[in-house]
């Protein structure tokens, strides 16, 4: 009787040791949701490209979509009306972590939930626009990457007099809605004095207003654009490179994308590279780390897009310094 009772003591301790083990192992083998607040539209093959770098990334890290992991997707299309709808619907679904891109998603998301932990790219002031506490310490459920810093805007406006220097008058399209297109635009203006340019800010919140405007700076010569980075930019992409060719003002922005479907030239942060840190990021947050301890990064690698096509057509010559530096020249 006593062995009887012994084993059965020992049998129900095994047990009892053994559903931890069981329990952990169900938590890790579980499949996990990532969701995805993009500002563009999915048929988009800047961001097709983007997020296919970002699932391989996670792939490399052995999160297999279909396997162990699902991602839902959701498309802002620009219209940042609708972003909260969007990003209430999202954490509806009970995401393990979302990836965000700029400003406007990141926002919509931090309205919707203070717990789901969110994975930014392509952002300039997350201090400034209250997205986290601090670059070293996030805190909260938010921390990424970003895009670049004020300081960097104003090499937008160096390189636009180093491909066209007959231009003295730049407007900078920019949504004035968001805190950190203040900043940049600041930066911009802290070098147009010594590079003896006149600026003009453009609001791009309605697409009427803004054409109105470009047509109305058009009318006087040597002007020029600088393309700011915001949802709405992306949103009218196709409405500022036409009027910039028609118009004939050389055009400085901060995708590639921009330059691929027709812009002059781009400089900025490499997004490719920024979607797979932000999967290195997803990856330690699905295995126990939190955002509030993840420090918010800076870019590693910029990229420089020309494209000649356009630039003959505007009747400029690119500079050969320039092209020396080009990441990619599309002819």
């Amino acid at each position: 009787m006593l062995d009887e009772g012994r084993r059965a003591f020992i049998s129900l301790l095994g047990g009892a040791a053994a559903w931890p083990l069981s329990a952990r192992a169900q938590q890790r083998d579980r499949v996990r949701r990532i969701g995805v607040f993009m500002p563009g539209t999915a048929d988009d093959p800047g961001y097709q490209e983007r997020n296919a770098a970002f699932v391989q990334a996670l792939g490399e890290l052995g999160w297999i979509v279909g396997r162990n992991v699902r991602i839902d997707y959701r498309w802002g299309a620009g219209e940042v009306e609708r972003y909260r709808a969007i990003g209430a619907d999202l954490i509806s679904l009970a995401p393990d972590a979302v990836l965000a891109e700029g400003y406007a998603a990141v926002s919509a998301l931090q309205n919707a939930t203070r717990s789901v932990p969110i994975v930014f790219v392509d952002v300039i002031d997350p201090v400034g626009g209250s997205l986290v506490a601090s670059l070293a310490r996030p805190g909260g459920n938010t921390t990424g990457f970003l895009s670049s810093e004020f300081g960097f805007s104003g090499k937008w406006l160096e390189l636009l007099k180093e491909i066209a220097p007959m231009v003295t008058r730049v407007a900078v399209i920019r949504d004035s809605a968001i805190a950190s297109q203040i900043g940049m635009f600041g930066g911009i203006q802290s070098v147009a004095p010594s590079l003896g340019v006149e600026l003009r800010p453009i609001d791009i919140r309605d697409a009427g207003d803004m054409e109105r405007a470009v047509v109305a700076f058009a009318a006087e010569p040597n002007g020029g654009l600088i393309v700011t980075p915001s949802a709405q930019a992306r949103r009218f992409r196709d409405l500022i490179i036409t009027l910039a060719i028609r118009h004939r003002l050389p055009t400085v922005s901060s995708d590639r994308s921009d330059v691929v479907s027709g812009g002059l030239i781009s400089y900025g942060a490499e997004r490719i590279d920024q979607r797979r840190l932000a999967a290195s990021y997803v990856d330690r947050i699905l295995k126990g780390e939190k955002p509030a301890d993840l420090p918010v990064q800076t870019p590693t690698k910029y990229e420089l897009v020309v494209n000649l096509k356009t630039a003959k057509t505007l009747g400029l010559e690119i500079p050969a310094t320039v092209l020396a530096r080009a990441d990619e020249v599309i002819e």
